[in-house]
């Protein structure tokens, strides 16, 4: 990747805590204008990756650049460059949710503040809720508000640190829409999350974390193909052409009483179509036909050897 299309670039990045490794050695690029989902555990380093490139925190050794500027020897040019929502909302629940905004306005030396902060409620579907004290918002709608504030000075880089925890479906997805409407206007989001479908909706590439190392990288379809356990499920009508064909794919997993033979793929559409020839060829009439492929599920379970949600110290 050319460094011109690099928003953020983390080489060899540690960190400890009391002696306690939490980052062991970290190596990834953001492309501009892309979502990058770093996917973990609680206690995988995540937060600790995010406070460490928004200039909160001091790594113990690595490098790191965001939006071309050193973090460590240029902090300035880089709180200039981004906007960081953390895990909870930073609003100000006393006031509107208009006064937050015109708020923030004023503090990054925005011009039309009134303005500005009118826009972003209409944008975030929080027009109608302006007036009110924050502290009558449902999570969801802090979370957007929280967002917008995130967005006044039109910073190019935004850092999402776990931004739907806690919100009910509807908001997860009013949410991820708000994301998605972020990067086509060129706008690069680091995010982080442990929910696996979060990270497969949203991301351009996912890059998965586990007790301070990065495990994996790449884009999610990329991260499922080198899982195994894709397969094939057809369905029969008859047990004549049941046996026909599990005599024809060999090695399958069968269920007689289903009427159905279960053959591995990698998923990919090159074996669909050799599979779908092979029975064209053999005159053998399927009555249905899926496909599964790994999810990300299956690909940190792999990868990690426990589940995303497993509890860990909070890093």
């Amino acid at each position: 990747m050319e460094e011109k299309n690099v928003a953020i670039q983390v080489h060899g990045v540690q960190k400890s805590f009391k002696q306690v490794p939490v980052l062991k050695g970290v190596d990834f690029d953001v492309a501009r204008g892309s979502i990058f989902a770093l996917l973990g555990s609680n206690g995988a380093g995540k937060t600790t990756i995010v406070r460490i490139l928004t200039t909160l925190l001091k790594p113990d050794d690595g490098t790191t650049r965001v939006n071309g500027f050193d973090v460590l020897s240029q902090p300035a040019r880089v709180r200039e460059a981004i906007s960081l929502t953390g895990q909870f909302a930073a609003v100000d629940e006393i006031l509107t949710g208009r006064e937050n905004l015109i708020m923030i306005a004023k503090l990054r030396r925005v011009k039309s503040a009134g303005t500005v902060a009118d826009d972003l409620l209409a944008r975030f579907g929080l027009a109608d809720a302006a007036g009110r004290r924050v502290s009558t918002y449902s999570g969801g709608m802090r979370r957007r508000l929280d967002i917008a504030m995130s967005l006044i000075g039109n910073s190019r880089i935004i850092f999402l640190d776990e931004p739907t925890t806690g919100l009910d479906p509807r908001s997860r997805h009013t949410m991820w829409q708000i994301i998605r409407d972020l990067a086509s206007g060129g706008v690069t989001i680091f995010l982080t999350t442990q929910y696996l479908e979060e990270a497969d909706q949203l991301a351009h590439r996912v890059a998965v974390l586990d007790r301070g190392k990065l495990v994996a990288e790449g884009t999610p379809e990329e991260l499922k193909r080198r899982i195994p356990g894709g397969h094939i499920r057809l369905q029969f009508t008859d047990a004549t052409v049941l046996a026909n064909a599990a005599r024809i794919f060999g090695e399958v997993s069968r269920d007689d009483d289903a009427l159905t033979l279960q053959i591995s793929t990698d998923g990919g559409v090159r074996s669909l179509r050799a599979l779908l020839d092979q029975l064209e060829q053999e005159h053998i009439e399927v009555d249905a036909l899926t496909v599964h492929t790994p999810d990300l599920d299956d690909v940190y379970f792999a990868l990690t050897g426990h589940p995303v949600t497993e509890k860990e110290p909070a890093s």
